[in-house]
C-alpha cells in the first residue's frame, strides 16, 4: 500500500517562500494529529511522502476540501494569525491525508505542483 499527504497552497496569495512553507508544515502536521495512529505508522515507515499542489482560490480550497471529507478523508484547512504579512483569518491551505494514494489521487490528480 502506498500512502501519501497532499498540501494545497492557495496561488493567489503569492505567499513569499518562508510564508508558504511554514503554512505548509501547519497543514502537514495537524492533518497528522487528526488521522488514525495505524495509518500515521505505515506512512512513515514508507518516508511520510508529501506532496505541495496549487489552487488558485479559497473556493477552489473549499471545493478539494469537500471532495475529501466525502470520500472519508482527514483534512485540515489552516487559516492565519496575521501576524506577518497576510491578514488575520486568511485561509491559507489546506492537508488531505495521510492515507492511500490512489484515494488522494482520485480528488488531486487535475492539479498542478507549487
Amino acid at each position: 500500500m502506498s500512502l501519501k499527504q497532499v498540501i494545497l497552497i492557495r496561488n493567489d496569495l503569492k505567499l513569499p517562500k518562508g510564508k508558504l512553507a511554514g503554512q505548509a508544515a501547519h497543514a502537514a502536521v495537524e492533518a497528522v494529529l487528526r488521522s488514525e495512529k495505524d495509518i500515521v505508522k505505515a506512512w512513515r515507515v514508507y518516508g511520510q511522502a508529501k506532496i505541495v499542489l496549487k489552487v488558485n482560490s479559497k473556493e477552489e480550497l473549499y471545493k478539494y476540501n469537500m471532495l475529501a471529507k466525502d470520500a472519508a478523508l482527514v483534512t485540515a484547512v489552516i487559516t492565519d494569525a496575521g501576524k506577518t504579512v497576510i491578514e488575520p483569518g486568511t485561509v491559507t491551505c489546506l492537508a488531505i491525508g495521510p492515507d492511500e494514494e490512489d484515494k488522494i489521487d482520485s480528488i488531486t490528480s487535475d492539479l498542478k505542483l507549487v
